[in-house]
């Protein structure tokens, strides 16, 4: 089990991160040949890509979102995310065009994915009485008050914190 950190902890990164949402849709959930091959590909990625950390992932968590898998990844950087999508040679790129020759025209199957650039200043987190956890997970974190007590202040939006809602 995670070890908790008691208390209010932010995440604190000096560069970009690169947020990538990545999921899968049943469509047709009876047409298991369909999506098979889609759910069974992931973990291979992923797998892969922890273990090479010079690829650039630097945490990845997932679960279902309205019953529906979806993994959260960070990346290094944008360059790190675009090598892995498009070289030939990793665990991405065949089974995307396996996908596209197969698969994509039915409808059967749905995939998605968000990606997202993060600036340090650009961004604020809290953890109360978590583990490390997401942004937090993927760098590093440090108690809360030292970047703000609220969320304004961790953003740079106020220069003094805003009365707590019962902060602890």
């Amino acid at each position: 089990m995670a070890t908790i950190q008691p208390g209010r902890f932010t995440a604190e990164f000096d560069d970009e991160v690169v947020v990538f949402l990545i999921g899968m849709r049943f469509n047709k959930p009876w047409k298991v040949r369909q999506w098979w091959p889609v759910f069974v590909a992931m973990p291979k990625m992923l797998r892969e890509l922890q273990q090479h950390p010079e690829l650039g992932l630097l945490h990845v968590q997932g679960g279902l979102l309205s019953g529906q898998p979806l993994q959260v990844c960070y990346f290094r950087s944008i360059d790190h995310l675009t090598r892995f999508a498009k070289d030939p040679e990793l665990a991405h790129l065949e089974p995307w065009r396996a996908f596209n020759r197969k698969i994509a025209a039915s409808g059967d199957v749905g995939i998605w994915h968000e990606t997202y650039r993060v600036a340090p200043d650009r961004a604020e987190s809290v953890y109360a009485n978590m583990p490390r956890w997401g942004l937090g997970a993927a760098t590093t974190t440090v108690p809360a008050g030292r970047k703000g007590n609220s969320a304004a202040r961790r953003l740079g939006l106020s220069p003094t914190d805003e009365p707590a809602v019962a902060p602890y």
